[in-house]
């Protein structure tokens, strides 16, 4: 099941060698061929056409279904909002449409965007997780079914299910996609990322979607200086994702590229701990009618973890959250002498089996400091299992962040 790369099929729609419509036939036989396996999909649009114009036209893309659809339920990976019809499009969608895309289906979600799990395979290793919590998105890309699908991330919801599968993904800046008509867990965190076959792949959905011309892809970064960190606050890698770390760095470097270890200031690693506590306080907020109103439907992994919560003093919220801006304060500091950052997308390959979705512990700094990230393929481990490293850019260097991953993953293919 080769993946279906969205650059590749703008440039043959441009050259008149695909048709728009043809393209988009394409994306819809390859989920009807595959995904009775992959369970990527939680439904359907019926009757796709292609937009007339539009630099995305002809790009069949699958939305998280957390996402608001006005044409396609919004059910949030829960029996709570079985059949929930929203009246309107949210933004990210509307940006996607607005540039020709077509939307084929609601790929499906943890409940509420946690940990209870979808009974989505991946397309590596049926027998192992895609990741969470935008499982059928990665799913999606990888088993070839689609070029680019919407996820969103709170804890490491791209970049880590990104990883399982072996594709590209960004999680771009905080905000720079709106995450209005986003179903909340954490107003802080939620951030709204793409998935994708390749690096050139993400930097022309995101730069159609955003009508940002210095996001599409041109040459890669000549020799970025790249500062490799291990976080080691956040407990050991695998062998798996050591080894993945290893071979990019190498990569880059035998590229050109200037590398050299970083140690990240211990601000930075006061803000890791802090996470939870700025998630799970707002979660309460945002779910409050579910939890109080619903508990017994509750997903039981997070009514389990909301109950584990309870509780948590705002003046604790409040620290945390200034802890959260000296970190960031402190990671911008050390952009001055570098580029990028390049570390683990996960702490090894994709857990066996559908119980976990996998540990956010090596991606919930980032989505707290609100970088871009974006994850690219670095190896294959024991069982076709890929697994993946992310480069990370300053707040806002969206392209910058692009433009580097493009570099390491031209470095690897080499």
């Amino acid at each position: 099941m080769p993946m279906i790369s969205l650059a590749e099929l703008q440039r043959s729609i441009d050259s008149g060698e695909l048709s728009a419509d043809a393209a988009i036939t394409q994306s819809l036989e390859a989920i009807e061929a595959h995904d009775k396996t992959i369970g990527a999909f939680v439904c359907r649009t019926e009757n796709v056409r292609a937009a007339s114009a539009g630099p995305l036209r002809g790009i069949a893309v699958g939305i998280k279904d957390i996402i608001d659809t006005s044409d396609l339920p919004t059910e949030m990976g829960s029996s709570i909002y079985k059949g929930w019809r929203p009246r309107a499009d949210a933004p990210v969608v509307m940006m996607l449409k607005q540039a020709g895309a077509s939307i084929v289906g609601k790929t499906t979600t943890t409940a509420f965007a946690s940990r209870d799990p979808t009974a989505t395979l991946n397309p590596r290793n049926q027998n192992h997780t895609p990741g969470g919590s935008s499982s059928g998105s990665a799913a999606a890309v990888a088993a070839g079914m689609i070029p680019l699908a919407l996820g969103t991330q709170t804890g490491g919801s791209v970049i880590r299910p990104a990883s399982f599968c072996g594709v590209a993904a960004i999680k771009p800046s905080f905000r720079l996609l709106p995450t209005v008509g986003v179903k909340c867990y954490s107003w802080t965190l939620d951030t709204v990322g793409l998935f994708a076959a390749g690096v050139e792949d993400l930097a022309r959905g995101l730069s159609a979607m955003t009508n940002r011309p210095e996001l599409l892809p041109g040459a890669a970064m000549r020799t970025p200086r790249i500062g490799i960190v291990t976080q080691d606050f956040a407990g050991l890698p695998e062998a798996a994702s050591a080894e993945a770390l290893r071979i990019a760095a190498d990569a880059a470097g035998g590229a050109g590229a200037s590398v050299r270890t970083l140690a990240l200031p211990e601000v930075v690693a006061e803000a890791w701990r802090a996470h939870e506590t700025v998630q799970e306080f707002e979660a309460h907020q945002a779910l409050a009618w579910e939890y109080l109103t619903q508990y017994d439907a509750m997903p039981p992994l997070l009514r389990a973890k909301l109950d584990e919560s309870r509780g948590i003093p705002p003046a604790d919220y409040d620290a945390a959250r200034r802890i959260a801006n000296q970190g960031r304060k402190a990671l911008a500091k050390i952009f001055d002498d570098i580029d990028v950052l390049l570390t683990f997308s996960a702490p090894g390959a994709a857990p066996k089996g559908l119980a976990s979705t996998g540990d956010i512990r090596f991606n919930k700094l980032w989505t707290l400091m609100g970088v871009p990230c974006v994850n690219i393929p670095a190896t294959i481990a024991d069982g076709g299992l890929p697994v993946g490293v992310q480069v990370i850019a300053r707040f806002g260097d969206d392209a910058g962040a692009l433009k580097a991953a493009r570099f390491v993953e031209e470095a690897l293919a080499r």
